[in-house]
Order: structure tokens, then C-alpha cells, then sequence
């Protein structure tokens, strides 16, 4: 999957979160969205201009930034 198609960052967009191509709908939104218990469904549900794609993207973005960080240990 490509991100890039999915998933965009402008500082002029909410400050620069990364958020789905051609919306406002941040990755940090789908996430709590997600860990708060929401499906998939409820999500298209409730952002009529998301597909499931994007989630997966959001997801999958999530995950490449994590897998970049370096932990320090205090």
C-alpha cells in the first residue's frame, strides 16, 4: 500500500498531522476511534467520506512512524 496516496501532512492543515488525503479526518482520530472500541463499520459510519482503505492506511502509517522511533530507556 502506498501511503502517499492515503495519507498527506500540510502545516497548513491542522497544523501539519497527518490526516486522509482530501479530509480533515486525522490518523490520530481513527486510532482513538479504534482503541476506544469502534469498528470499522462504525467509522464509515460516522465519516461518510472515509473508506475502509484509508483505516488500514492509518494503521499501517502508525506503525511505519512507530517502527522508526528509538526508545529511550530512563
Amino acid at each position: 500500500m502506498d501511503l502517499k496516496e492515503r495519507i498527506t501532512t500540510n502545516p497548513e492543515i491542522l497544523l501539519g498531522k497527518p490526516v486522509i488525503r482530501g479530509t480533515r479526518i486525522t490518523v490520530e482520530t481513527i486510532l482513538r476511534k479504534l482503541a476506544e472500541g469502534a469498528t470499522f463499520d462504525e467509522l464509515l459510519e460516522a465519516y461518510p467520506s472515509l473508506h475502509r482503505e484509508d483505516i488500514l492506511a492509518a494503521l499501517a502509517y502508525s506503525a511505519e512512524v512507530l517502527a522508526g522511533e528509538e526508545l529511550i530507556v530512563s
